[in-house]
């Protein structure tokens, strides 16, 4: 479990939501949903699991979560994201089938279906359901109370369902068709939750059943009122009419402003986005430039509905998107918002959770590093590595760590210039003179730590110019690697010694983080000084070609190889003389029948 997950389990909030578990590529790989996030998220990286979970866990580096209303949202939610991420775990462990809906056909007589597919035939639609076995049987009981028509086509004669009374049969008798408009309609308003006076009739009817020691239909009644609970669930992440449309929400604490955006398609909130960005007028102001860069970039889908909170100029929005922009002020589609907001307002937080968690961790790593070596806190730390290939362009680099972190505007690169062959003790010891000489000229503030990036001959060196040198009085600490070039052990003291350090402790990531920044500044550095050493030494003596002309030529062509393949007049192109383009290529020619010959060879 890396640094990331551990920072982020802490900060898990304890509300319903869906969590998005990522490899390291960042491809989803599983999601799922918890009645609290913060408990099942942490659960996968703690205790024992079995063989397939422990496979998820050991894929996992990062995650995210969405948080939702209800367990009913987000299990529906979870549904809606798997559909659209198909993530490898959820194909091998669970099963992807869809999920049930109550549908109303569009037809003359129309009947009451259980389907799993969503269609636009102008039929009504009814869920998710994430429980197929009461979405079966509320059908079933809606059956017995609405008769409408069972049969898929028209038989020539009355089936068993209309001496039962669960339908009319308009197969033999003329049924105004209004009757079954109005049974639509007062399913339909069942089944969207207004059901109160249905849900009185059936009381009554359940009672005047026992009542008439009818008690098998009195029980039917009462099952059917068990389940309302069950179709009463307002789902929404989802919408029946089965528009396209994107719903925004954003939070602002801090100077930072966070926008969520929920792209709802065919009528399923699908996928997110979150962006967070400090913002610097008035909040309304800055939303609104956002979302006139949202919908510029890529060409972005604009859908037909966009819903945004209350408090953003709508005429502005239409303007900027040129589609219909709804600001819900209640019901469903106003708590879509409120959805979108509250995420906003948690992805915020946990930002600036993360931040504050960072900040102790770095100045508890800065701290305990001092008490390890017994110094002040090392505020100011100033590492030193060299870098050479058999002692050809031999350079050194500086890195600055400020409270913990990289102070990059305090790099500085070392070209070394007294020492001939491959010797880190003379090229430390030169590195660290013009260093610190000039801090001593310049009244330059000093480091509380100097780290160099060796062992005991490297610090020793650095010791020796600036203690005896110099005079000044700065700790100095040299870190040694093992022979997989890891960071191994630190070495500090008079005379020097390994210091126990804990391989789990955040002082030692503080210094491993050193002296990786400070050996792949330095190696970058050597490496650009040796391909220009390599590209000069190949020009040097042409008349007319100084460093500047190399230069410009470098920074066209990037490589040797480039220019020998390059005409005279594409040379000249570079701001070099037509004479001295000549002689460039001249002197590059013979590479360049070389190469001529290596392709006619191939060919």
């Amino acid at each position: 479990m890396n640094s990331t997950i551990k920072a982020k389990l802490e900060l898990l909030p304890n509300s319903p939501g869906c969590y998005l578990h990522k490899d390291k590529n960042g491809t989803i790989i599983y999601v799922g949903k918890a009645k609290n996030l913060r408990n099942r998220v942490r659960s996968y990286f703690r205790g024992s699991h079995d063989t397939k979970t422990e496979l998820l866990v050991s894929e996992i580096v990062d995650f995210e979560f969405i948080v939702t209303e209800s367990n009913i949202e987000a299990l529906l939610l979870e549904i809606n994201l798997i559909q659209e991420n198909m993530p490898k775990y959820n194909i091998m462990l669970k099963d992807d089938k869809s999920y049930p809906f109550i549908k109303i056909t569009n037809e003359k007589y129309p009947r009451l279906l259980i389907t799993r597919q969503v269609k636009k035939d102008n039929a009504k639609y009814f869920g998710p359901y994430p429980d197929v076995g009461a979405a079966n049987e509320i059908k079933g009981l809606l059956d017995r109370i609405f008769p409408l028509r069972k049969c898929k086509t028209l038989p020539n004669k009355v089936c068993l369902y209309y001496h039962i009374n669960q339908c009319l049969a308009p197969c033999v008798f003329d049924i105004d068709p209004q009757v079954y408009r109005d049974m639509s309609d007062q399913i339909g308003r069942f089944l969207n939750g207004d059901d109160d006076k249905i849900i009185h009739e059936l009381e009554d009817k359940m009672k005047d059943a026992s009542e008439q020691m009818e008690f098998e239909k009195a029980a039917e009644y009462r099952d059917l009122i068990k389940h309302v609970g069950v179709l009463r669930t307002k789902q929404r992440v989802i919408n029946h009419d089965l528009k396209d449309r994107d719903v925004f929400g954003y939070a602002v604490s801090n100077g930072w402003m966070c926008v969520q955006v929920f792209f709802v398609r065919q009528g399923k909130l699908i996928q997110r986005d979150v962006n967070m960005f400090p913002y610097y007028n008035d909040p309304d102001e800055d939303f609104l430039t956002y979302i006139g860069q949202f919908y510029q970039e890529d060409e972005h889908f604009i859908p037909k509905e966009i819903f945004i909170p209350k408090d953003i100029d709508v005429h502005s929005v239409k303007v900027l998107t040129q589609t219909e922009v709804i600001q819900p002020s209640r019901g469903e589609k106003k708590q879509l918002v409120n959805l979108a907001t509250k995420n906003a307002e948690v992805s915020l937080k946990q930002k600036f959770d993360l931040a504050e968690k960072n900040v102790e961790k770095t100045k508890g790593a800065v701290e305990n590093l001092g008490d390890l070596l017994g110094i002040p806190t090392p505020i100011r730390i100033e590492a030193f590595d060299n870098s050479n290939i058999m002692g050809t362009s031999p350079v050194s680099a500086m890195v600055v760590f400020e409270n913990g972190k990289p102070s990059k505007k305090d790099y500085r690169k070392y070209k070394i210039k007294t020492v001939t062959g491959p010797d880190d003790y003379a090229s430390m010891r030169e590195v660290i003179e013009r260093r610190y000489s000039r801090v001593v000229r310049d009244n330059l503030t000093p480091p509380d730590l100097i780290i160099i990036d060796g062992g005991e001959g490297q610090v020793n060196a650095a010791k020796e110019i600036l203690y005896n040198q110099l005079g000044l009085d700065i700790p100095i600490a040299g870190l040694a690697k093992n022979d997989k070039h890891q960071t191994h052990d630190i070495l500090f003291g008079d005379p020097l010694e390994v210091i126990p350090l804990s391989r789990q402790s955040q002082e030692f990531f503080l210094l491993q983080r050193i002296q990786d920044e400070v050996h792949r500044f330095a190696i970058t550095f050597h490496r650009q000084v040796r391909s220009k050493n390599s590209f000069a030494s190949k020009l040097d003596g042409i008349p007319g070609l100084g460093p500047k002309r190399k230069q410009n030529l470098l920074k066209k062509f990037k490589s040797l190889k480039n220019i020998q393949n390059a005409s005279v007049y594409e040379i000249h192109e570079v701001g070099i003389p037509m004479k001295v383009a000549e002689e460039v290529s001249n002197v590059l020619a013979p590479k360049k029948k070389e190469n001529e010959k290596d392709k006619k060879d191939k060919s």
